[in-house]
């Protein structure tokens, strides 16, 4: 007993002692945790299930693409993942098996950098699929050195934007003949300070990745606002999103041109953005969430929707946009 009462005695005082420290650090911990679960963002609440209905992924063998996956094969669909790096993705597909306990997951190869792989992947589908119901193009690329796709185009906005660009269109019929259906485009934050450079698209005369990222990226806004407009009435709706500052591997070309002692500085930090499954979670309420259903064309974030930039709710540019996609793509 008395040594129960000693050691209370000296909690006592090493508390009255560092009361000031003791207090900031637990204001600072709570902060951090606070911050941490805002940082969190939303998740889908929805329970709908997908059984008999099928799923492309562009991009899903890795961060959100793989966790949007692995949630939509626990619903029942039949999920395609459609990946550059067959080696990667046939790994992941075994991956998402066993967490979703979904066998129906199959790989087919896309490279978005390369409008023909593009138009060998769309053959495919139409050979091998009788319904398409739900289309995420998730696949991109963020802030690369100055790289042009097999086609010419620089190659944020070839693989942000044409590529998906094209895909879609390709696969529009697919889509009609399955409705009610989904077009899910992953676009960012980043769009509310892009501006599309129709008089030079492809950057060549002023070349920066964040600029080039940040145009790509409103592309994806505008893609789908005129996409919507174009799909009204068919049962077809599109939506586009930002899935948050996330742990993924998106930022690999960014990360080693980053000074070393400001990388030590982030690190601390990265424990406090989204994991890929908390990324995730806007885009699978984009894609099954019952109450979106006849709405269309609409921009979301932490699942919910929110107001895009002023230059993302342009007609006239969406249009022009689509103009000039179609044409570079040969759709024109």
């Amino acid at each position: 007993m008395s040594n129960s009462m000693e050691v209370y005695s000296q909690a006592k005082e090493f508390v009255k002692e560092h009361a000031t420290g003791l207090a900031f650090v637990f204001i600072a911990g709570t902060g951090l945790i606070a911050t941490r679960r805002w940082m969190a963002g939303g998740v889908c609440r929805s329970k709908a299930r997908l059984d008999g209905k099928t799923v492309l992924i562009t991009g899903a063998n890795t961060g959100i693409g793989k966790e949007t996956a692995v949630d939509l094969a626990g619903r029942g669909a039949r999920v395609i993942l459609a990946c550059r790096d067959m080696g990667r993705a046939n790994r992941a597909a075994d991956e998402i098996r066993k967490r979703s306990g979904n066998g129906n997951v199959v790989v087919k190869q896309l490279d978005l950098a390369s409008l023909q792989s593009v138009r060998a992947l769309v053959v495919d589908v139409k050979a091998s699929e009788d319904r398409l119901d739900i289309l995420i193009n998730n696949a991109g690329i963020m802030m690369c050195p100055k790289w042009q796709t097999v086609d010419g185009f620089e190659m944020q906005f070839g693989v942000n934007h044409l590529g998906h660009f094209l895909l879609t269109n390709s696969l529009l019929d697919l889509l009609k003949k399955s409705s009610p259906s989904r077009v899910v485009n992953v676009s960012s934050l980043a769009h509310e300070k892009g501006e599309i450079h129709f008089d030079d698209i492809n950057l060549d005369r002023d070349y920066d990745p964040m600029k080039s990222y940040r145009q790509s990226k409103l592309a994806n806004v505008l893609f789908s606002r005129e996409l919507s407009k174009s799909l009204e009435g068919t049962g077809v709706t599109v939506y586009s999103l930002h899935p948050g500052v996330i742990r993924t591997e998106l930022g690999r070309h960014i990360w080693p041109t980053i000074a070393l002692w400001k990388r030590l500085l982030f690190n601390p930090l990265m424990l406090l953005i989204k994991s890929p499954w908390e990324g995730a979670q806007t885009t699978i309420y984009c894609a099954v969430d019952e109450t979106l259903q006849n709405t269309s064309g609409l921009y979301y974030s932490d699942c919910g929707p929110k107001q895009a930039a002023p230059q993302a709710c342009d007609d006239v540019a969406a249009k022009k946009l689509w103009d000039i996609s179609a044409s570079m793509v040969g759709l024109a």
